[in-house]
C-alpha cells in the first residue's frame, strides 16, 4: 500500500508561481511511477506531468510545470511557473508500481494510488 498526501496548493496571481508536494508512505517510493493529475469543475480529469525513468508533460504545462522527484524524502513535486486562469483545478498525485510496463503513465485509471487532491486558483 502507499498512502499519498499532496500539499501547496492555493490562491496565486496569474503569471505567479507555486509548488506542490505530494508525500509518499508506504513501499519504497523509487518503485512507483508518480503522475499528477487535475480537475477542474465541470471538467473531465486530465493528465498533466508524471515522473517513472524520465519524465512526462501534457502540452498544456509543457515549459511551465516541472516535476522532479526526491527519493530521500520520498516525494514529488510539481513547480508550476507562469501559470494561468486555466490551471485553476483540484490536482491530484497519483502512482502505480512502474515495473507494470503494459500500464500508460498519461492515462489516470491506470494508476493504483491516489492522493485527496490540493485546490489551485489562478485568479487576479
Amino acid at each position: 500500500q502507499v498512502q499519498l498526501v499532496e500539499s501547496g496548493g492555493g490562491l496565486v496571481q496569474p503569471g505567479g508561481s507555486l509548488r506542490l508536494s505530494c508525500a509518499a508512505s508506504g513501499r519504497t517510493f523509487s518503485s512507483y511511477a508518480m503522475g499528477w493529475f487535475r480537475q477542474a469543475p465541470g471538467k473531465e480529469r486530465e493528465f498533466v506531468a508524471a515522473i517513472s525513468w524520465k519524465t512526462y508533460y501534457a502540452d498544456s504545462v509543457k515549459g511551465r510545470f516541472t516535476i522532479a522527484g526526491d527519493n530521500a524524502k520520498n516525494t514529488v513535486y510539481l513547480q508550476m511557473d507562469a501559470l494561468k486562469s486555466e490551471d485553476t483545478a483540484v490536482y491530484y498525485c497519483a502512482a502505480y508500481n512502474r515495473g507494470q510496463f503494459y500500464k500508460r503513465i498519461d492515462y489516470g485509471d491506470d494508476y493504483t494510488y491516489w492522493g485527496q487532491g490540493t485546490q489551485v486558483t489562478v485568479s487576479s
